[in-house]
C-alpha cells in the first residue's frame, strides 16, 4: 500500500459505495479524507464508522452542482486540514433507463446538473486550492467511452467528463498535477440495482447474470477493484500518468 500519511483529499459523493472505500483506503493509509455528498445521514453513518475505527474521515454536506455549496467544501477542507493534495471528483447519479425520444427533460436536466456542471464546479474551485505536484481523478465510466441503449444523459455526462479531464490536464502540467479519469465497468452497488431494475423491472437479477456472462474475469467489479486504482493514481507511481482513461471492467470492452 502506498504511504499517503500527511496527505489530504477531497472525494464527493462521498457516501457511496465507489467514493466511501476510497476514502477509507486513503485514511488507512494516513490520508486526512473530507467526504462530499448530499445524504447527511448516509455521511454520519460513515463518519461514525471510521471513526470507530480511528480513521480522519469527515464530511461536509452539499449539492455539487450549486457553486456556493462547492466553494464552501473546499474552503472547509482548507479550513480544517491546512491544504489539498488529492481530488476525487466522483459524485455521480445514474437517471431512469427510458429511450431518447421518450426521455423526461427534468431528469436529463438532472444528471447533466450533477454529472457535469458538478464535476466543473469541483475542478473550477480545487484547482486554485491544491498543491502543486497533487493528483485529481474524475469518475467516468466505461459509459464514456462506447454508446449504450436508454441512458442519453449518463453517456452524455460520461462523454462530458473525459473532455473536463483532458481540459485540466493540459492546463496542470506546469504545476505537475496529473489529472486522469477512472473508468469503471458495472460496479456491483446501489446504482447497478437501479439500472437493472430500469432494463427489466422486478427482473434485476436476470439482468445482472445477461450482464455478467459479457464480461471476460465473469464478475461485477467490487468498490475495491475501483478504489485500487484510485489510489494508484493518487500515489507517486502514477506521477507520469497524465490525461488518461484507466478503465476498470473485468476485459469488458477488450
Amino acid at each position: 500500500m502506498s504511504d499517503f500519511q500527511n496527505k489530504t483529499a477531497i472525494i464527493t459523493g462521498g457516501s457511496g459505495s465507489i467514493g466511501y472505500t476510497t476514502a477509507l483506503e486513503l485514511a488507512e493509509a494516513g490520508a486526512n479524507i473530507l467526504l462530499v455528498d448530499i445524504d447527511e445521514e448516509a455521511l454520519k453513518e460513515k463518519e461514525s464508522a471510521a471513526k470507530k475505527e480511528n480513521l480522519n474521515i469527515s464530511y461536509v454536506v452539499a449539492d455539487v452542482s450549486k457553486p456556493r455549496d462547492v466553494k464552501n467544501y473546499v474552503d472547509t477542507c482548507i479550513e480544517r486540514y491546512g491544504k489539498i493534495d488529492y481530488f476525487f471528483d466522483n459524485a455521480g447519479i445514474e437517471g431512469k433507463v427510458a429511450p431518447l425520444q421518450d426521455y423526461p427533460d427534468d431528469i436529463f436536466d438532472k444528471v447533466m446538473e450533477v454529472n457535469v456542471k458538478g464535476t466543473y464546479l469541483g475542478m473550477k474551485h480545487v484547482i486554485p486550492k491544491i498543491e502543486d505536484g497533487g493528483s485529481i481523478v474524475i469518475t467516468s465510466s466505461v459509459a464514456g467511452l462506447q454508446g449504450s441503449p436508454k441512458m442519453v444523459p449518463y453517456i452524455t455526462s460520461k462523454h462530458a467528463v473525459i473532455g473536463i479531464m483532458r481540459t485540466a490536464a493540459l492546463e496542470l502540467g506546469d504545476r505537475n498535477i496529473n489529472v486522469n479519469c477512472v473508468n469503471p465497468g458495472s460496479v456491483d452497488n446501489r446504482m447497478m440495482r437501479s439500472l437493472e431494475d430500469g432494463v427489466n423491472p422486478g427482473h434485476g437479477d436476470d439482468v445482472k447474470k445477461a450482464y455478467e456472462s459479457t464480461i471476460p474475469l465473469g464478475r461485477y467489479a467490487t468498490p475495491e477493484d475501483i478504489s485500487h486504482m484510485v489510489c494508484f493514481l493518487f500515489s507517486d507511481k502514477a506521477s507520469y500518468a497524465n490525461g488518461q482513461t484507466f478503465v476498470v471492467d473485468g476485459g469488458m470492452k477488450a
